[in-house]
């Protein structure tokens, strides 16, 4: 079928590389391997002697003779594997996923347009017989409207520490997903569990709302006593089952039916029809269309942009994994800017660069970020608002709606600021005369609180912990602990890290909620630390 003009290497020959290395092979355009593993690249000399064998991949890319690359590796190295290759203008399949981040994914894909290569991504499934005949029939409204898809991948199988379950399984029924209803979901979420290595997720299970009323969820696990692979898609007419374990009969229809009799719904089982299917190898004719495209120079089934979608779902997944379940509406899916630097942006909001954003950060509607505005991790930043160029927010800090934070306005760890909070960075203001010379720094300590629309004057610093009232005007220094509010702001109590008001008896106070310790001396109030009244502050602080 394939030209013999057309040379392909395989980078990366192990667990599933060696399936392309024999396909490729079987297809006489496979010429050369690239492995670091010289034990793989050994075994792999042993079965196939007449092809090069290298552990740099350096040399295949300055291989003129080699077109195209077969990328089988670790699924964070995808990235600047298949980078590389399209610079230097090998076509390139690559296994799912992928990128581990949807704005890697369009880079890869402004690339290959650029660059005029074919990029394929392994989406094996899309190629299965099985799958090609479920859409054929869905297409032709067999199964009538589609209410419902369920997915289960499940296996005590290969277990990974670069990738969790939703990365290394989930893709593939994703893929499907989308295939079949040729639609994107507009809402996600998933949760699931880590019990193997922490923070790595071995079970988890996703869910996906589509605007045409069908819902899916996909169950994957390598925790699990059996191998199951089966594909569900409920019809108001017929319902379909594609087990991919089975031997012979992978794709059923069944046409139960529901009957009313008194008024109670009763099901009648009738018996599954088996689909006819090519018995052809999945990967083979997932190969075969890889070389089509070579040749044709036409687009894949499987190319990056449909690639680039299954990202934005499992992006929108693994944050409502992290998040515990929260449902996420797809528009605002986790938007990555980088592999190393993890944080969400609306699409409605602008993040000029550079700026320093912690993993974690979300930044909501129409909010506005200047270049060089550090801001820390986790930090929950709401609608509208604004932050300068070099203002300096901290780690976990929630800014609520309308507020800006002008240049010269420091914000440390854990400060909450309440509803249209004004900071000022200028006592003398005038609109014709410049006085950026002349800002103030503001400081606003660890653990502080300002309440909605409270007014901070320019140069004042608001001490740790300390509590500031809606509507207050500051405008002179707030010691640490201290409540204030009024027009200025007067010291009207004192407040413990729980927030919860502190009662001074002859100049002592222990908190009625978490058992913390505070003197008051010289107008001043002060914390006595002890690691159980810490925990249960650190435990309240957590749950609030």
């Amino acid at each position: 079928m394939a030209k013999k003009n057309i040379n392909v290497a395989v980078v990366g020959a192990g667990y599933w590389g060696r399936n392309l290395v024999r396909v490729l092979n079987d297809l006489k355009v496979l010429v050369s391997i690239c492995d670091l593993n010289p034990n793989i690249l050994k075994a792999t000399k042993e079965l196939y002697p007449h092809l090069k064998y290298t552990t740099s991949y350096r040399d295949i890319l300055k291989n003129a003779n080699i077109d195209a690359v077969a990328i089988s590796t670790n699924p964070e190295s995808h990235y600047l594997l298949t980078k590389e290759a399209l610079s230097c203008g090998k076509d390139v399949f690559v296994e799912k996923p992928l990128a581990m981040a949807v704005e890697q994914g369009r880079e890869l894909v402004k690339l290959t347009s650029k660059n005029a290569n074919i990029l394929m991504v392994g989406h094996l499934l899309r190629y299965h017989p099985a799958i090609s005949k479920l859409k054929e029939l869905i297409d032709m409204g067999k199964l009538g409207k589609i209410n419902y898809i369920y997915s289960n991948r499940l296996n005590l199988g290969k277990i990974r520490r670069e990738e969790n379950i939703l990365w290394s399984f989930a893709p593939h029924d994703i893929s499907v997903i989308l295939h079949l209803l040729g639609e994107m979901p507009e809402s996600v979420s998933a949760c699931g569990g880590s019990y193997l290595n922490k923070g790595i997720a071995d079970v988890t299970v996703s869910n996906l709302n589509f605007t045409s009323g069908v819902k899916a969820h996909i169950f994957v696990s390598w925790l699990h006593p059996y191998k199951e692979q089966k594909l569900v898609v409920v019809g108001n007419s017929k319902m379909a089952v594609f087990d991919d374990i089975a031997i012979g009969n992978k794709l059923q229809l069944f046409n139960h039916e529901i009957n009313w009799v008194g008024n109670m719904p009763v099901a009648e089982r009738k018996n599954a029809e088996n689909i006819e299917l090519d018995n052809s190898e999945p990967l083979l004719l997932e190969m075969q269309h890889f070389l089509e495209c070579i040749l044709k120079r036409e687009k894949p089934r499987t190319s990056g942009e449909n690639a680039i979608d299954t990202l934005k779902i499992l992006q929108a997944c693994q944050m409502s994994l992290e998040e515990n379940g929260r449902v996420f509406v797809l528009e605002h899916a986790p938007h990555y800017l980088s592999s190393k630097s993890t944080y969400y942006v609306h699409p409605s909001s602008c993040v000029e660069q550079p700026s320093k954003i912690g993993k974690g950060t979300k930044i909501w509607y129409y909010s506005h970020i200047m270049p060089g505005a550090k801001i820390g991790r986790n930090c929950n930043i709401g609608q509208n608002v604004f932050i300068g160029s070099k203002a300096v927010v901290g780690d976990n800090v929630k800014i609520q709606n309308n507020v800006s934070i002008y240049d010269a306005v420091k914000i440390e760890d854990d400060v909450f600021c309440g509803p249209s909070v004004v900071f000022t960075n200028v006592i003398n203001p005038r609109s014709y005369i410049s006085r950026k010379h002349e800002y103030k720094s503001t400081q606003i300590k660890k653990g502080a609180t300002l309440g909605a629309n409270a007014t901070v004057i320019c140069g004042r610093t608001i001490g740790e912990y300390a509590f500031v009232g809606a509507g207050a005007v500051v405008t002179k220094d707030v010691p640490a602990f201290a409540l204030v509010y009024g027009n200025p702001a007067k010291i009207k109590g004192w407040m413990c890290i729980c927030a919860n008001k502190l009662q001074f008896k002859q100049n002592k106070s222990t908190c009625s909620i978490c058992k913390k310790k505070y003197v008051l001396s010289n107008g001043r109030v002060k914390c006595i630390k002890n690691e159980l009244g810490k925990k249960k502050c650190q435990r309240i602080i957590l749950s609030a």
